[in-house]
């Protein structure tokens, strides 16, 4: 009987901690941010994604040194934030 209720009160606890998750995604999705702004100014994420998708054909192509693999996806990250933040102002 102790396992049951063990297992009840697990079920309780888990059910309880979906739930209060949820509603702080729900939250946290309905707050504005840079990418909802992009998205609402309706510019496109054509950037973004040929941004990626450039990234990674350069990864693949890249020499075993990392530190190029770095450079590369850091001057990703500089143009995708510099995107976001624009769009943000208009």
């Amino acid at each position: 009987m102790a396992e049951s209720l063990d297992a009840h009160m697990r079920d309780e606890i888990d059910d309880q901690v979906a739930e209060a998750f949820d509603a702080y995604l729900a939250d946290r999705l309905a707050e504005p941010g840079p990418l909802r702004a992009a998205l609402a100014s309706r510019r496109s994420i054509g950037l973004v994604l040929g941004t990626v998708g450039l990234g990674a054909l350069a990864t693949a192509l890249a020499p075993g040194d990392s530190n190029v693999v770095g450079w590369i996806w850091g001057a990703i990250a500089v143009i995708d934030l510099a995107w976001l933040l624009t769009a943000r102002r208009r």
